[in-house]
């Protein structure tokens, strides 16, 4: 698998209206897009660093993953994501020859027309670990 840099921090939040003006008026980063993923039952909204970007979080139910690590007192960073150059479903292939768990065993479609696939923080040092590519 070829890594190519992180792609996104994912960011957990109660409500996106109230923490936008943190990121964009004191940090001042350029706000891009909002956006609702109806599967995962989550609301972002997307900020650029650079080439990498900060993706908030905001679920759309009670019973999305979101409102559940929230729940679970989780705050702030949920995953890292890293770009991947040879696909996410060769990194999978690869991960899941590594011993490594997978939440998702094909990759899917996520926010900000990427494909993506999660993998388990259980076998990944406690971090939540998406793959990405364009």
């Amino acid at each position: 698998m070829k890594i190519s840099r992180i792609e996104h921090l994912g960011i957990a939040v109660q409500s996106i209206a109230d923490v936008l003006p943190y990121y964009t008026d004191v940090l001042g980063l350029e706000f891009y897009k909002e956006e609702v993923v109806e599967d995962q039952k989550v609301k972002t909204a997307f900020l650029k660093v650079g080439e990498v970007k900060i993706e908030l979080l905001e679920p759309t139910s009670p019973d999305s993953t979101i409102q559940k690590f929230l729940d679970n007192g989780g705050r702030g960073v949920h995953h890292v994501a890293f770009k991947v150059e040879d696909g996410v479903a060769n990194a999978l292939v690869q991960c899941e020859g590594n011993g490594i768990r997978l939440i998702d065993k094909a990759p899917r479609c996520g926010a900000d027309s990427l494909k993506i696939a999660f993998l388990h923080p259980k076998s990944t040092c406690g971090i939540l670990t998406e793959l990405c590519e364009e």
